[in-house]
């Protein structure tokens, strides 16, 4: 359905996440994907989605200079937002385990971000969901963890696996944002994108 109306644009997504392509395709959309290393290194005093719209203006900034004028880059970023505290991807299984241990029976916020790049604009959207988990005993985090090995996933779990079915009690707002991108705000961009330009 979208596909008429950026007909005249190639919309590039810099994510090698296979969740965020499938939502591309789920959408029916004509993508290619482009990659780039980029250090995710943010400023100490930002906080939230302060952080997720500083990261992914950054993967956005890496391609600055070889965008054509009809590219539309797509960058996005997730974090965990947990007591205050960002949650990114854990760098080993102990510190998967821990951060599983500290999200046990508590709630904590996940936030997106969402970069649009085109033609030297920049717009960028969020969205922020509320998650609850109900108490994991630690066999069942080592369990996930040995199973699942979710050492790409901001908060060192993925909503759509085992962990998710089996120990999330809660969630308020958009459960593709806690997969890693808010769906229905990115359709609802590229349904309004090219009326104020």
């Amino acid at each position: 359905m979208l596909n008429p109306h950026l007909k005249d644009y190639t919309i590039l997504l810099a994510s090698g996440s296979p969740r965020r392509q499938q939502f591309f395709k789920d959408m029916h959309l004509d993508f290619e994907v482009r990659l780039k290393e980029v250090d995710e290194i943010y400023p100490d005093h930002l906080k939230a989605s302060e952080i997720t719209d500083f990261l992914a203006k950054l993967k956005a900034d890496a391609f600055q200079e070889e965008l054509a004028p009809n590219d539309i880059l797509v960058t996005s970023d997730t974090i965990v937002w947990h007591n205050g505290k960002a949650l990114g991807k854990p760098k080993d299984y102990e510190d998967a385990f821990q951060i599983l241990r500290s999200l046990s029976d508590s709630t904590h916020e996940v936030y997106t971000s969402v970069c649009f790049r085109h033609n030297g604009k920049t717009d960028i959207i969020n969205e922020t969901t509320k998650v609850t988990f109900a108490y994991l005993p630690d066999e069942a985090i080592a369990y996930y963890l040995d199973n699942f090995k979710p050492y790409d996933k901001a908060g060192a779990y993925g909503i759509q696996e085992w962990i998710g079915i089996i120990g999330i009690s809660k969630i308020e707002g958009s459960y593709s944002n806690v997969v890693g991108l808010p769906v229905q705000k990115v359709y609802e961009y590229f349904t309004t994108f090219g009326k104020n330009r």
